[in-house]
């Protein structure tokens, strides 16, 4: 973690429904890709690492229920705040990022995920 925000838009306001996630696009301070999945439930926004740590998919693609999101594939079910896994067959946790909204921009701060990712 950088400790310096780094904002970035991800998306817009207009492109969601509640509790259907959508991978969008940013890039790590170091320059790299990386894919993240924007969840709006009950109110909150939420951004995750659109990976799941187990079987290296989408969670994009997942289910949300009750500020969790489900891998499609195994069933590994995550915590849209801690990014832990919550069950197996995932043991390792997910980097969440703080957001915010400016107008109808969803900003992601990527340069400050919920712990130290090995990216």
């Amino acid at each position: 973690m950088s400790g310096t925000p780094d904002w970035q838009k991800v998306a817009t306001l207009d492109e969601f429904e509640d509790d259907r996630p959508i991978g969008c696009a940013a890039t790590l301070p170091s320059g790299e890709d990386l894919e993240v999945a924007i969840v709006r439930h009950q109110g909150e926004w939420f951004a995750i690492r659109d990976e799941c740590s187990h079987a290296k998919v989408p969670l994009s693609d997942g289910d949300v229920v009750d500020c969790t999101i489900e891998c499609y594939l195994h069933g590994s079910v995550f915590s849209l705040r801690t990014g832990e896994p919550l069950n197996l067959p995932a043991t390792q946790p997910v980097p969440v990022f703080p957001v915010r909204i400016d107008g109808n921009d969803i900003l992601v701060d990527i340069a400050n995920p919920s712990f130290d990712a090995d990216w």
